[in-house]
């Protein structure tokens, strides 16, 4: 699991660097061009049959640091590039871009030229496979507006609930498949052999949708679109891709300033865990944590929160720790083993996901500790929060259990401290007033909590 850390550079600024070299590279036809590097840079110059590659991503990635690296940059019109600020290691160096396919992989080291030779696609469907993931499900077919309002099981099958085509979309978007599915991309826009035999594509996907960790889920998120049609669309859809159909349009290279942009990639947490999002600084406050420790959420798939270290390229990870050590993990928290309906076509039976925590949205606050909304004890809420309590927030709204709660880490003392909330937390945000009031959301209500 990667994390993408971005950090603009302009190509002038990169080049008024102190100078190691500026080698002149002769195109056919055009003057010389110099491109200025210094120790820590590599640099060089695209081109292909077709003359020099502007708007192409160059890549250089190593696996000598204590976590694998990488960091891509964009040509400029001449097919100029550099790789500024490389830790010292070998990389592998490549040509990635729309209308390409990826060149061979040249080794180097910073302090370096290295001028690399793109290969144009040899068809549109070689040229269609690095297209970006929402290309490709552009071709899904939706159901028309005339649809909606759904009338039903005894009307037209679309759910009565369903008021809106946007409201369609929106359990396919964000509110359901694509909130952890990459949908367009290769593993989804295909049928993996590995998911068995199936007489048709709609077999396949009926099948699919019970795979793995959350397939419960899936089937829930499917259930509220109407779940045969939503799959029919679906195996149509991987149809026409496996019978050649490519997306209509083609993404445009990347113009202007989006050239400018150097993205770095550090692989910093496991195969069996996701990262749902992650902290670097106060949002309040920029300065804060600078060049520190950045640390992530992996909500459900573990309580071990993975932390990167972007300067010295280091990945660890700490374990948070709950109360009540009888607080219910993820998977087991229902009175069935049930969410597994089928086995992974990557992980079979394995159930890859194990968190009590269930830590979720870390915040800096202002002194730079990190908080985190996270499970400290099984849902049963304590008689302070439940009817008949003197407490004051009991006697307005009594809460008989709560999912959900509060930590915070002190990172100069390594020390987490678990705070118990009647209501159940889900995201967390710090004010701008002045008493730095953190506000915790709980399924659309949320309460103040004085930081």
């Amino acid at each position: 699991m990667k994390t993408i850390r971005l950090i603009y550079l302009g190509m002038v600024a990169v080049g008024i660097a102190a100078y190691l070299t500026a080698t002149p590279v002769h195109l056919s036809g055009q003057q010389n061009i110099a491109v200025p590097i210094d120790a820590d840079d590599i640099g060089g110059v695209v081109t292909s049959a077709n003359g020099p590659e502007a708007g192409v991503w160059v890549i250089a990635e190593t696996t000598d640091l204590p976590t694998k690296m990488a960091k891509i940059v964009v040509t400029d019109d001449q097919g100029r590039y550099v790789l500024p600020d490389l830790p010292k290691a070998n990389y592998d160096v490549w040509v990635r871009g729309y209308g390409l396919v990826d060149s061979p992989k040249v080794k180097s080291a910073p302090g370096k030229i290295v001028n690399l030779k793109a290969v144009v696609a040899p068809t549109p469907a070689a040229a269609a496979e690095y297209y970006p993931a929402i290309y490709w499900l552009s071709m899904l077919k939706i159901p028309d507006k005339s649809e909606f309002p759904g009338t039903g099981p005894k009307g037209n099958g679309m759910p009565e609930k369903l008021k809106s085509q946007g409201q369609w979309l929106a359990g396919i978007k964000t509110l359901g498949c694509m909130s952890c599915h990459q949908l367009g991309n290769h593993a989804t826009r295909t049928i993996p052999k590995e998911l068995g035999h199936f007489n048709s594509s709609l077999e396949a996907w009926q099948r699919r949708v019970l795979s793995g960790q959350a397939s419960e889920i899936m089937l829930r998120n499917l259930n509220d679109l109407e779940p045969q049609r939503a799959l029919a669309l679906f195996a149509d859809w991987t149809d026409r891709i496996a019978a050649g159909e490519l997306p209509a349009s083609k993404p445009s290279r990347p113009q202007g300033v989006e050239r400018n942009v150097v993205i770095t990639l550090w692989d910093w947490a496991t195969p069996k865990a996701y990262l749902h999002d992650e902290i670097a600084t106060d949002k309040r406050n920029p300065t804060v944590n600078a060049n520190g420790l950045i640390y992530g959420s992996p909500e459900d798939s573990t309580d071990f929160v993975p932390i990167l270290d972007p300067v010295g390229n280091k990945a660890s990870e700490m374990k948070v720790p709950v109360r009540d050590p009888n607080t219910p993990d993820t998977m087991f928290i229902a009175t069935t083993d049930t969410l597994m309906l089928a086995p992974s076509p990557y992980w079979g039976t394995e159930r890859i996901w194990q968190s009590q925590a269930t830590v979720h949205n870390p915040m800096f606050d202002e002194k730079g500790r990190v908080w985190v909304t996270t499970r400290i004890r099984p849902p049963a809420n304590p008689a302070f929060c439940k009817k008949g309590s003197d407490h004051p927030s009991a006697k307005l709204f009594p809460l008989e259990r709560a999912g959900r709660h509060v930590g915070v880490y002190d990172p100069k003392a390594k020390k987490f401290t678990l705070i118990d909330t009647c209501f159940s937390t889900h995201h967390l945000v710090f004010a701008e007033d002045v008493n730095n009031t953190l506000w915790l959301s709980s399924g659309g209500a949320a309460s103040g909590v004085v930081g």
